[in-house]
């Protein structure tokens, strides 16, 4: 079976290939929109993680007319608003890079006494009769005064788990998908699919 995941972050497509393989899902056939060498522009006029992946669901499953998994993703500070939310990719500008954008946080939240935050995924797997089921996942943190860790994408250097000790990038990728939100949201999606 194949199908799309509505992306084209090479770092979402390693883990959720790794995470079917470790539910037994190898016969599953995972496409980003790398592989399929379009250049899929979708604009994300949502209000909400839900919204904005229902939107990219529905335009690549309108295209293609194949099985879609599609999520929207993001940081939230409380203290700062619910930002940056939605805009997570693109906080510090339209094209930014993963350092561009950290470094806009840590500047927003420095004179903040509390940096409770939390990701966000919120997931939707349309069939190939366009059916969709839902799956929305958080995995709460704070975050530090600078980057550790290498491992891992987005602000996963600056996101912190008590808990842990450790930083999102500062966890090898099983232990992350045990527990951050992508990878719940991602678990209870292998779950359906497996029936």
């Amino acid at each position: 079976m194949k199908i799309i995941f509505a992306t084209k972050n090479n770092g979402k497509v390693k883990e959720l290939k790794k995470l079917f393989k470790e539910n037994g899902l190898e016969n599953i056939e995972l496409l980003s929109l790398n592989d399929l060498g379009e250049n899929v522009a979708i604009e994300e006029t949502g209000k909400t993680f839900e919204e904005n992946a229902i939107i990219k669901a529905e335009a690549i499953f309108k295209k293609f007319q194949m099985p879609v998994i599609s999520d929207d993703s993001g940081l939230i500070v409380k203290e700062l608003v619910d930002k940056p939310g939605i805009f997570s990719a693109r906080y510090a500008g339209k094209n930014a890079t993963d350092f561009e954008n950290n470094s806009k946080l840590l500047n927003d939240v420095k004179h903040l006494d509390n940096r409770e935050a939390y990701f966000e995924c919120a997931l939707v797997y349309m069939d190939k009769n366009g059916k969709k089921f839902f799956a929305n996942e958080k995995c709460y943190g704070e975050i530090i005064d600078e980057p550790r860790g290498t491992n891992g994408f987005g602000y996963d250097p600056v996101f912190f788990l008590r808990e842990f000790g450790k930083t999102m990038a500062e966890m090898d990728s099983e232990m992350k998908n045990k527990i951050s939100h992508r990878g719940k949201a991602f678990k209870k999606l292998a779950k359906f699919l497996k029936g």
